[in-house]
């Protein structure tokens, strides 16, 4: 008997543990953010663009986004890679 009330409440702490949680958003917009950049980023240099200062801008502002990423940083995350973006855009005009 002892042992089911504790493996009945060990469930319920997993399950409530993993319910909702809100970082979980900001966690795909942080890495969907991340996949695209990357991919602008990789076609800006395809196209020569990659010796402008915005191009090492947004090279930067990315590397410290992964950082603020693994470190569950999402707000941030999500902050650099839009001014990364906003920085490949230019580098490319």
């Amino acid at each position: 008997m002892k042992y089911t009330v504790l493996i009945l409440s060990v469930l319920v702490i997993t399950i409530s543990g993993c319910a909702g949680n809100p970082n979980s958003s900001l966690a795909n917009q942080c890495d969907t953010g991340l996949n695209m950049a990357y991919k602008e980023l990789d076609y800006a240099k395809s196209n020569g663009f990659d010796g402008t200062v915005e191009y090492t801008k947004a090279a930067s502002l990315l590397g410290a986004a992964k950082i603020q990423s693994e470190f569950g940083k999402y707000p941030n995350c999500i902050d650099k890679v839009n001014r990364a973006r906003a920085y490949i855009k230019k580098s490319q005009q």
